[in-house]
């Protein structure tokens, strides 16, 4: 416990410096094992469909993985989370931290002689609270949707991976009893992954993964296996 207590204190001081996003990464429970952990996460810019402005959020998620089985894993998170969006020109809308979670999973497509290859689902959907604008009560929730193929290889101790995904993020807009939900920009939908897991201890260890194209995100977890 001390020395899981030394790596969540690293990810705290590292946590402006790394750059990621939520894909896990390829190390998997095996069968009816657990993983726990804890990550931040950053969605720095997403542009909008249409021209219709771009969006900012940063979550604090604690992550769980179950192994169904040694090749399939649930993965599940829940924290908090805000949405800032930023309407063609208008100043910025801060909508605060309030729930935020999600869920997914992973499949290993292949394992051998170190490389491995990992396909992946994951959903987060962050709910922050309401913030009038003008006596008028604005609502705001992001849906945030990926599918991931990564490759992985054990390289000094350290596994570094490269992959792709297709990703789409919501931004579901309530202005009093109006709601329209609005597309993130279907141009920039294929990003590139490029991530890696640290080892802190036998047990523990750091993944950090930076996400490029679609939208510039960081993200950096502290996991551990039981």
């Amino acid at each position: 416990m001390r020395k899981l207590l030394l790596a969540l204190g690293l990810v705290l001081c590292l946590d402006t410096a790394s750059y990621a996003a939520p894909c896990y990464g390829t190390r998997m429970p095996k069968k009816r094992d657990f993983f726990a952990g804890t990550e931040t996460h950053y969605i720095f810019k997403r542009y909008l469909e249409n021209g219709l402005g771009t969006l900012r959020s940063k979550q604090y998620l604690f992550l769980l993985s179950y192994g169904i089985y040694d090749w399939l894993s649930l993965d599940l998170k829940v924290g908090t989370g805000n949405i800032r969006q930023h309407p063609s020109g208008s100043d910025e809308v801060h909508y605060a931290s309030n729930f935020a979670g999600g869920y997914g999973f992973r499949l290993k497509l292949y394992d051998q002689q170190d490389l491995k290859m990992v396909f992946g689902f994951q959903h987060i959907s962050v709910h922050p609270e309401s913030v009038d604008l003008g006596n008028v009560r604005n609502k705001a929730i992001l849906d945030d949707w990926q599918v991931s193929f990564l490759v992985a290889h054990d390289f000094l101790g350290i596994t570094p991976y490269l992959g792709t995904r297709w990703s789409r993020v919501d931004y579901i807009h309530r202005v009093g009893s109006t709601r329209k939900r609005r597309m993130s920009d279907l141009t920039k939908d294929i990003g590139l992954i490029f991530g890696f897991d640290i080892p802190v201890t036998k047990k523990t260890w750091l993944n950090l993964e930076g996400q490029f194209f679609d939208s510039e995100a960081l993200a950096i977890s502290t996991n551990c296996s039981f």
